[in-house]
């Protein structure tokens, strides 16, 4: 994993580190290993004035938003406990922070999310978040597409199958940015000019 630069209009990018998600046993690292990297990421985003975005995922108590093909594990119709979908606290009470809600895997598709980075002149994004092999994989996919520079904080994003995780992070992930520590990106933002 080697990082070379960060631009200096970068945004951190967290998803779905929400009660109903961060409460799943996860790997390789735990869910408060991934909150706890990630706000302290997002704490030297802040103190350099670059754009925090928290992604949650939510759905209708009727499931209409929810995406409608046929798979083979459907999750549409699952009961979901009150609160699953509030952001951690631990992230939570920012006022400058940029919220999205999604209804699919990427905090890209359905949402206002490249609109919201490209206005605040958005080159590049730091990913984290839970899962790594669904809404960060995802997201980081069309991050690329959509061309931005991805930076992927690989300490700070967890999954519920290790195999899926370490797939995204080995296969995956060096085809769609570079991989880095929490320690190796905010070691490399203090060097960035702003």
């Amino acid at each position: 994993m080697a990082l070379t630069t960060l631009d200096p209009r970068t945004a951190l990018v967290a998803i779905d580190l929400q009660q109903g998600i961060v409460g799943m046993p996860v790997q390789p690292h735990a869910a408060a290993d991934v909150v706890s990297r990630t706000a302290e990421l997002a704490g030297a985003f802040r103190s350099r004035g670059l754009p925090v975005v928290l992604v949650r995922v939510s759905f209708a108590p009727d499931w209409a938003d929810a995406v409608p093909g046929r798979t083979e594990h459907q999750a549409r119709g699952l009961a979901f406990p009150d609160g699953w979908d509030v952001l951690v606290d631990e992230l939570s009470g920012h006022d400058g922070d940029i919220h999205v809600t999604k209804h699919n895997w990427s905090a890209f598709h359905g949402t206002d999310l490249d609109v919201q980075l490209r206005r605040r002149g958005i080159t590049q994004i730091v990913l984290t978040g839970i899962a790594t092999s669904i809404g960060v994989e995802s997201t980081a996919r069309d991050a690329y597409a959509h061309g931005y520079h991805v930076t992927l904080a690989t300490d700070a994003m967890a999954d519920a199958v290790p195999e899926a995780h370490a797939n995204s992070v080995e296969r995956i992930f060096p085809r769609l940015g570079e991989r880095g520590t929490t320690a190796g990106i905010l070691e490399l933002l203090a060097k960035t000019p702003n």
